[in-house]
């Protein structure tokens, strides 16, 4: 851990055993931060050169040391490997005002055709003179319009308890060139006014679909080096920065 400019920086490589779906798991504490990550993807094998369909899962718990709540996560940065590929040509679109008011069960049937992802959310919030409550609510990631160019993904979720607020959050999602590919960027909004921290989030990615007559995944993957890489960067608001690649490994299907 490096400080510098009242900023802490925490740096994690993780390499997967090649177990089933090549799944890796992360601890990092670092202050009053205790952040827990796990992912895979399946199938693990998978062709060389060309692109096959994929599923990929992953969840990240964070807590804070003792009774503390965690402070609030602001942003991820996401980086995926060079060997995966996303997919939206003829994948119906949600842009986020369509379920900004929106339950959970309203946003899926809004925008059934555009999901592409679904999970549960879970945040921290603690206001004046309550106890520290638990919101939890459904999380959906829909196909969002494209933004410069680039495609984007919606991510809506609602809590009611102890103060409602709907979240539709634009992620963009950029063409990047060298070992990663994509870039999805989180901008994480206030939860609560500022009384709310995001603690538990999880999610299952993975779409088949058809457009012009051809059978499309909105993601798939190749094994081209034995190894499909991820990289995230995590800033909290207390200035704290986690910085981590995970390597997963694949196998080449024969």
């Amino acid at each position: 851990m490096a400080k510098s400019l009242g900023i802490a920086v925490v740096a994690v490589t993780l390499a997967a055993l090649p177990a089933v779906g090549g799944a890796s798991a992360a601890l990092v504490k670092v202050g009053d931060l205790v952040l827990r990550a796990d992912g895979g993807f399946h199938p693990n094998a998978l062709p060389r050169t060309a692109f096959a369909p994929i599923d990929f899962q992953g969840h990240v718990d964070i807590a804070g040391r003792g009774a503390a709540p965690p402070p609030a996560l602001q942003e991820a940065k996401i980086d995926f490997d060079r060997d995966g590929r996303l997919s939206t040509s003829g994948l119906a679109v949600c842009p986020a005002e369509r379920v900004a008011d929106a339950t959970p069960q309203q946003a899926r049937r809004r925008c059934g055709g555009a999901i592409v992802g679904k999970g549960s959310v879970e945040a921290l919030v603690s206001l004046p003179g309550q106890p520290t409550v638990r919101a939890r609510s459904p999380l959906t990631i829909f196909n969002g319009p494209r933004l410069n160019g680039d495609p984007t993904a919606i991510l809506h979720a609602q809590m009611t308890n102890p103060v409602t607020q709907t979240f539709a959050i634009v992620v963009p999602i950029e063409r990047r060139s060298g070992i990663y590919g994509y870039r999805a960027t989180i901008e994480v909004p206030q939860i609560a006014g500022g009384r709310g921290a995001l603690a538990h989030i999880d999610a299952r990615i993975g779409r088949r679909y058809t457009a012009g007559g051809q059978r499309r995944s909105y993601v798939s993957a190749r094994c081209a080096d034995g190894i499909l890489e991820t990289h995230g960067r995590f800033t909290f608001a207390d200035a704290t920065v986690i910085d981590g690649t995970v390597m997963k490994a694949c196998h080449v299907r024969q």
